[in-house]
């Protein structure tokens, strides 16, 4: 036996990928302790059963052109599975109106006046034309408020439009209050090169365009199974000691090792372990790296998190749906008779991918932005009304679903505000001084599935370099 022993705490993507990293990392022998204080694993991936058919009902999709999902995907044997969007576009409902997605922008951020010409008013596209001939921009490495510099550059109309519908999709937050540098970082990028315009800086980042004939390279990816096929693989593959429903209530660095205290305050447990991988939100991470690691825990502090609720509908097969992706909702957004919409967004997913586009039509709503209280404090049933209510005004379809599932996420997604790069770099410089102790998760470089991957897969080589230099085998 090894005698390698580490803990995973926090068993959603970016803890699992942690753990069958450390499995790779630390061999057959390792002992792998997962902990998850919830009664499932997979945090933000869950399938669920809606109108009898596999339906993701947390995140539905991964980025593909980013390589660790995809990697992590073939890499698992699950590569037959995956499935990419049809070709039907997204639209944005705006200004009353119902409009395609540019295709040339930058969440939203215009690389030119044509991509935006059918979005925005006369005078929204006078501003836009205008903006070159502005004082040039100077960041100087100061990070900004994503709403407040497009304001000031193209007036209120992209910010409303585009980028406010399209960063709410992502993030659950606002433009006014999320930070340029790690929301857009390559827009920033651009700046801080020197190009002093935004339409310009966004041209900057635009991928050339395809050949003619040539295929274009899909954007996202999913399991047609869905994406807790992924769950259930990297659990198998990685063969972790799975707790369930044990929360970690503390955290005790040792002469050699850590000591986990996990369990009911009134009877606690502990574990001993020879590394740990913290893979939980932000106001976990905070509790438990109060008095290890005091100047990480001050800055995920800083951290704040907007909730929100999925609400999946299964219609009757036959119902018609839009040929479009999916709809989503600019904010002020209201029906013809003043009633404001509840959702944000919407997927009509028998479109958007092929193999859900047989038996009964699948269609969710996503509900709550950053700040929203009231509209998440509604029961199942007035939100399943509410969410039908707006999918009548956006479609006309007012069938009856054979079948719902409300699918809540408090504190869901964290908010990446201005400066938030600096909270990141503040939380793993201080990590980084602690033996055997690293953290993972979408607190830090990125909200989606791949960059969880991406941090789980860091964290993991961090503790395995630790232990693997300390722990010896057993003589003979």
């Amino acid at each position: 036996m090894s005698g390698h022993h580490v803990a995973v705490v926090g068993g959603g993507i970016s803890g699992l990928a942690a753990a069958h990293r450390l499995r790779r990392l630390l061999g057959p022998t390792a002992r792998i302790t997962l902990l998850e204080q919830s009664d499932r694993l997979g945090g933000k991936l869950r399938t669920a059963e809606v109108g009898g058919v596999a339906y993701d009902v947390g995140a539905e999709a991964f980025l593909h052109r980013r390589p660790e999902a995809a990697e992590l995907v073939a890499e698992l044997g699950l590569g037959p599975a995956v499935a990419h969007p049809t070709a039907v576009s997204a639209s944005i409902r705006a200004g009353g109106e119902v409009r395609s997605v540019p295709a040339h922008t930058l969440l939203g951020v215009p690389a030119s006046v044509e991509a935006v010409r059918h979005v925005l008013s006369a005078e929204g596209l006078r501003r836009v034309a205008a903006e070159p001939g502005l004082p040039p921009i100077e960041l100087a490495g100061a990070d900004v408020a994503v709403g407040a510099l497009l304001r000031e550059r193209f007036g209120p109309e992209v910010a409303d439009r585009l980028v406010g519908p399209l960063l709410g999709g992502v993030y659950a937050g606002r433009a006014d209050s999320l930070g340029l540098r790690a929301t857009m970082p390559r827009l920033a990028g651009a700046l801080d090169s020197g190009i002093g315009s935004l339409l310009a800086a966004a041209a900057t980042t635009m991928p050339a365009p395809p050949q003619p004939r040539g295929p274009r390279p899909p954007v996202f990816g999913t399991l047609t199974g869905g994406l807790s096929a992924l769950v259930d693989r990297l659990v198998a593959v990685a063969a972790p000691e799975v707790r369930l429903g044990l929360p970690v209530r503390g955290l005790l660095r040792r002469a050699r090792g850590w000591r986990l205290e996990i369990g009911s305050a009134a009877d606690p447990a502990h574990l001993d372990v020879d590394g740990v991988v913290l893979a939980v939100p932000a106001p976990a991470a905070r509790r438990l790296l109060a008095d290890v690691a005091p100047a990480a825990a001050k800055e995920y502090a800083k951290v704040e998190l907007a909730s929100m609720a999925v609400v999946a509908l299964a219609l009757p097969p036959g119902t018609r749906l839009p040929e479009r992706s999916g709809v989503l909702l600019a904010e002020g957004e209201r029906h013809a008779g003043g009633t404001p919409f509840t959702a944000k967004a919407f997927t009509f997913s028998s479109r958007k991918w092929a193999h859900l586009d047989r038996g009964p039509v699948l269609v969710r709503g996503s509900v709550g932005r950053f700040g929203e209280v009231a509209v998440l404090q509604r029961d199942d049933a007035e939100l399943v009304a509410a969410v039908r209510a707006d999918l009548a005004e956006l479609t006309g379809i007012t069938a009856a679903p054979v079948d719902v599932a409300v699918t809540r996420w408090g504190g869901g997604l964290p908010q990446y505000g201005v400066g938030h790069l600096d909270v990141v770099r503040g939380i793993e410089q201080a990590v980084a001084d602690v033996p055997g102790l690293a953290v993972a998760g979408a607190t830090l470089h990125g909200v989606g599935i791949p960059a969880c991957i991406a941090t789980g897969d860091a964290a993991a080589a961090g503790v395995a370099a630790h232990v693997l230099g300390r722990v010896r085998p057993a003589a003979g």
